[in-house]
């Protein structure tokens, strides 16, 4: 029995021969995170495709507090597919992290869809002018259980920072949003794919400014993480923000697990690379889902079905993707 909320997506239709699959395959799960980030947006978008092209699969995006819990829902069978930061599944299929002692054997890759960035917001009245400013400030790390407290934690510890040395608040990013905007805190970081809804709301009622990484801060962070990457955020992606800002980039992966049926594996994989226009109508983060990304950019092994479908494009399959 699911114990997520379950909340459809809806976006809008389009014509494409259906597919038949397994009986087995009919109710497909798809975890996501918060409402206001991306993969919400991006996992009901891609359900609706499910629904639309997939002859007698219903799929559902599911509510949840991002990568870390979407780790364990796969682990278990309590998601079918899932969306999360390729650092929380290297982590997991390696048990290595926070998921040292309690490694996720069974986690493989259908396809890296897009980019994370690492976005670091305060007020622009605010005196934070750099990571190292967050001494004594009330911060929030990210919902508990999200790949965003991840990625902070990595961030600040890389750069000497610690939860000690600020107050540190666990909130999603709708929460974290509303704090800024209230005064409850100082700051709050997102690992999300921009530009995100919370911030751009938080951006069009309060002036707000997010907080750049120097190249040291960044190659620290790399070296921290070997899946981080420099991302620049552009001038204009929110409210007054004039200037380019350097942060950290993230690759997020969809997930299933490796017992998933290898024929809807295929298909999936299939329907996510030749239709994407449909996911970047949902949301432009989805421009970066091409296979090039997924080969560059996967973390851990593939299943066997979505091998098969980049077997059949003429890919280039790193051997660290093959089983």
């Amino acid at each position: 029995m699911r114990t997520l909320r379950s909340l459809p997506y809806a976006v809008a239709a389009a014509s494409m021969l259906a597919v038949a699959l397994p009986a087995s395959a009919q109710q497909l799960s798809i975890a996501t995170g918060g409402t206001g980030g991306v993969y919400y947006p991006i996992g009901g978008g891609f359900a609706e495709m499910i629904n639309n092209h997939i002859e007698g699969a219903q799929a559902t995006a599911e509510v949840t507090g991002a990568s870390v819990e979407n780790m364990g829902l796969i682990m278990r069978g309590d998601a079918d597919l899932a969306l999360a930061l390729a650092d929380t599944v290297y982590q997991a299929y390696n048990g290595s992290g926070d998921f040292e002692g309690r490694q996720i054997e069974n986690i493989r890759a259908l396809a890296s869809v897009y980019p994370n960035a690492v976005q670091l917001v305060t007020l622009a009245e605010s005196d934070i002018e750099s990571i190292a400013d967050l001494a004594g400030k009330r911060v929030s790390v990210g919902a508990p259980g999200s790949g965003t407290e991840l990625n902070a934690r990595a961030l600040l510890e890389a750069n000497g920072v610690s939860y000690e040395d600020f107050t540190p608040q666990r909130l999603n990013f709708n929460e974290t949003a509303d704090a800024i905007r209230d005064g409850d805190i100082d700051a709050g970081f997102w690992s999300v794919g921009p530009p995100t809804s919370s911030i751009l709301n938080l951006a069009a009622t309060r002036d707000i400014r997010l907080i750049g990484l120097s190249d040291e801060e960044v190659a620290n962070a790399q070296a921290e993480e070997e899946v981080f990457a420099p991302y620049e955020l552009a001038a204009g992606m929110y409210d007054g923000m004039d200037e380019a800002v350097q942060t950290l980039g993230i690759p997020n992966v969809l997930v299933v697990n490796s017992d998933m049926d290898e024929e809807l594996a295929y298909q999936l994989t299939q329907l996510l690379f030749e239709n994407t226009d449909e996911l970047i109508a949902v949301h432009p983060a989805a421009n970066d889902t091409t296979v090039k990304f997924t080969m560059d950019s996967t973390p851990v092994p593939l299943h066997p079905g979505a091998l098969r479908y980049f077997e059949e494009t003429g890919a280039e399959i790193p051997d660290r993707l093959r089983p």
